[in-house]
């Protein structure tokens, strides 16, 4: 990891237990090593970060991340999101740039991370940014697929759980873009967040990135040829360890 004379870049993964739908997720075994351990190590690769944390509410996956020399910050059980994790993060460890790295998301590779950060690098104005790339018009029909739509400088327009834009000729070259749940924002994008209260149209998608859309704070988006498979039930974990199955056979041919 590097550090940056201007801009010092910390990446947080909030990594919660108790998930709903599929309890104890973060620790639950990809190829024998726990989902965390996946989304820490590749995330480590990321040559932009100066610092990466684990930020729990769990005394299991804090032991675990002190036994494996992750490091790693207790933090309240209140928190209604992974945003709200990393603000409470943020109160004692200072940085410029904070990146939300989602604990069940281990297919993350360093190459978003970078794209997304060197937007903000490029472009001191970016307050908050995160990661779009193209999917096709039958994953887009999928509610758990999160579709965004931006205008012809990059800045999110809307993010929806339903397809959009509505291809109502059918238009053959429609692209469809599934937003990646990987954040980067500045310190004072993370308080504004933290103080807005829960807004209308965030609380209807139950998606919180909207907060920031609805009270004018602009979202910079970048493009990935690389999608990721975010785990929430039982067939995700099985797909993403054949995913890795399938890259271990293929390194060692």
């Amino acid at each position: 990891m590097q550090h940056h004379a201007k801009r010092t870049i910390v990446g947080v993964i909030p990594a919660r237990l108790a998930s709903t739908r599929l309890p104890g997720k973060v620790l639950r075994p990809i190829c024998g090593r726990p989902m965390l351990y996946h989304v820490f190590a590749r995330a480590s690769r990321c040559g932009l970060l100066d610092d990466l944390v684990v930020a729990t509410d769990s005394k299991e996956v804090y032991d675990y991340c002190v036994g494996n020399r992750m490091k790693v910050r207790m933090t309240s059980s209140c928190h209604a999101s992974g945003t709200d994790r990393i603000h409470e993060v943020m109160q004692t460890l200072s940085a410029d740039i904070y990146v939300n790295i989602q604990g069940d998301e281990p297919m993350i590779r360093p190459a978003h991370l970078e794209v997304l950060l060197q937007s903000f690098l490029k472009d001191p104005s970016v307050q908050v940014g995160t990661v779009k790339t193209l999917i096709t018009a039958e994953e887009a029909h999928n509610p758990n697929c999160v579709k965004v739509v931006t205008d012809l400088d990059g800045r999110a327009l809307y993010f929806s759980r339903h397809a959009i834009p509505y291809n109502r000729d059918r238009i053959a070259e429609i692209g469809y873009f599934k937003h990646l749940g990987i954040y980067a924002y500045t310190g004072p994008a993370l308080q504004r967040f933290h103080q807005l209260l829960p807004s209308l149209l965030e609380q209807t998608e139950k998606l919180e990135q909207l907060r920031f859309l609805e009270h004018g704070i602009p979202i910079s988006v970048v493009e990935t040829p690389y999608d990721t498979i975010g785990v929430d039930t039982e067939e995700d974990l099985a797909r993403v360890e054949r995913y890795f199955q399938e890259r271990e056979s293929l390194e060692s041919a």
